[in-house]
C-alpha cells in the first residue's frame, strides 16, 4: 500500500520536508498504526507533539481512521493565528 504523507508547521520544520510518498508495510492500516510506524522510522516528533491533528484526503480524522492505498494523510500540530 502506498500513501502520500504531508507535514505542516513545526512538523515540516522538524523533518525538513513538506511530505513524502511511502510504501507501508502490511498491518499499517490506521492513522495510529501509521503514526507509530513513522515514529519507528525516525519521525519522533509525531509522538511528542501535543494534540496532534491529522486528516485523510482532506477530512479531519481520528487515530482509528482507516488508511487505504492512495490516501493522502496530513499531520499537523494545533496552530494559532492572529
Amino acid at each position: 500500500m502506498s500513501v502520500q504523507i504531508l507535514y505542516f508547521a513545526s512538523l515540516r520544520e522538524a523533518f525538513g520536508c513538506a511530505g513524502e510518498s511511502l510504501a507501508l508495510p502490511d498491518g499499517v492500516n490506521t492513522i495510529a498504526g501509521l503514526r507509530d510506524w513513522l515514529v519507528g522510522q525516525g519521525r519522533e516528533a509525531l509522538a511528542t507533539t501535543r494534540n496532534l491533528r491529522c486528516a485523510v484526503n482532506q477530512d479531519m480524522a481520528g487515530l482509528d481512521t482507516p488508511v487505504r492505498d492512495g490516501d493522502e494523510v496530513a499531520f499537523f500540530p494545533p496552530v494559532t493565528g492572529g
